[in-house]
């Protein structure tokens, strides 16, 4: 007697696909693990990003191809003339002082002595102001005051307006003492300088001042007083 079996009971049928799936299953598991592991990540600096920004930031000039400078201009060739001269004519005969000659004497008589002139006249033409022996007036300083005070005539306009003060004069007193250049330094009024100056070029001469025991021309200073009693 033959079984017979209904085909939703067969399960021989199913079995080798269910096989299949389930290693397909067992493939995506393990696949999926082997993913989701841990990675070790590492970060890698790109340093020769860095070094190519520092070099182009750097610039480099190269100089110009400039061409070389044209050689110099070639020298005049020069011509040698020769002067023939006949075996008759006479020539001047120059003396030729060796080494071995005497030099002292040709340089004692070669020497010229320097001009000594154009100092004197310098000299003579510079004024000093401050020498070793100053210019006097004759009789000292005492005397001069009382030269002053004789011989000034106060301006009547200054007297009405009563006008006084110190009048500062200078002047230059030469090599023979007298007075010359005779200016007002400083001023009070016109009326005033004036008078103070005609008193200063009527002075007598004074003592030259000295330097190096020489008379030389000296600036000198004065000073003239108008004062109303």
């Amino acid at each position: 007697m033959e079984v017979k079996k209904s085909p939703k009971a067969d399960l021989e049928g199913g079995k080798t696909l269910g096989i299949l799936m389930g290693m397909v299953v067992g493939l995506a598991v393990l696949f999926v693990g082997f993913e989701w592991g841990t990675r070790d990540i590492q970060v890698v600096k790109n340093e020769g990003v860095a070094d190519i920004i520092a070099e182009e930031e750097i610039e480099i000039t190269r100089p110009e191809d400039t061409p070389p400078p044209p050689p110099p201009p070639p020298a005049p060739a020069t011509v040698e003339q020769l002067n023939i001269v006949d075996d008759d004519v006479e020539l001047d005969q120059v003396d030729i002082i060796s080494s071995e000659d005497d030099q002292s004497s040709a340089q004692v008589e070669a020497y010229v002595a320097p001009a000594v002139v154009e100092e004197e006249e310098e000299s003579a033409q510079q004024i000093f102001t401050v020498v070793e022996t100053m210019p006097e007036f004759p009789g000292g300083q005492g005397a001069l005051l009382q030269f002053l005070a004789k011989s000034i005539k106060y301006p009547v306009i200054a007297q009405e307006n009563g006008i006084q003060g110190r009048v500062t004069c200078s002047f230059v007193v030469n090599k023979d003492g007298s007075i010359v250049d005779a200016e007002v330094i400083r001023g009070v009024d016109p009326s005033l300088d004036k008078e103070a100056l005609r008193v200063i070029n009527t002075m007598p001469k004074w003592s030259p001042g000295k330097q190096r025991g020489k008379p030389v021309r000296v600036k000198y200073t004065v000073p003239v007083t108008f004062r109303l009693q």
